[in-house]
């Protein structure tokens, strides 16, 4: 999970239905999600909720996530949500947050990785993200749309209601489409 506050409540209803799902999950937060208390909540009690959910400890750091490419500990990693940031961080190979190590640790086993986008800027400055993590191996996209093209037109959220099924494609080897949601 990254900072995308606005769109946490959605990733905490998304993450019971992947448990509901899968049978283990193991959450792992950007250290901004892990410290930064919000008007959509207080950090520790998302981090309890989430414990609460996963039965298991909420990774929060670069040391606690490095193992899960050595170890072997995940077949399928969602980062949901995943900020215009941390795009711009997988897409050019920059590994300084939990979420982004996880992420590089995960990917030289050669397993999937599913990304919910949600950014203010989708369609502008993170689009050059997007579109360099949509050809790559093993990345797969939750499917996405515009969230307010009146207010916010280059806005891009998932549809959190898809990131379970989304998440069997990917660990079968597909896409979930089609990929570009309507408004």
């Amino acid at each position: 999970m990254c900072g995308s506050f606005c769109t946490h409540a959605k990733a905490m209803e998304a993450l019971e239905q992947v448990k509901a799902r899968f049978e283990r999950v193991v959450p792992i937060v950007s250290q901004v999600v892990a410290d930064t208390d919000t008007r959509f909540g207080k950090a520790h009690d998302l981090m309890r909720e989430m414990e609460r959910i996963c039965d298991h400890r909420v990774i929060t750091t670069i040391k606690g996530a490095e193992p899960i490419g050595p170890q072997k500990l995940l077949d399928l990693l969602i980062i949901a949500p995943c900020t215009g940031n941390t795009l711009g961080k997988l897409a050019a190979g920059v590994t300084d947050s939990s979420v982004t190590m996880a992420a590089k640790a995960h990917l030289r086993n050669e397993r999937p990785v599913l990304i919910a986008p949600s950014t203010n800027d989708g369609l502008s400055a993170s689009a050059a993200s997007i579109g360099a993590l949509l050809p790559r191996k093993y990345i797969y996209f939750v499917p996405f749309g515009q969230d307010d093209f009146e207010k916010k037109p280059t806005s891009l959220v998932a549809n959190f209601s898809l990131v379970a099924d989304a998440a069997q494609a990917a660990l079968n080897g597909t896409q979930l489409q089609p990929l570009l949601l309507r408004s």
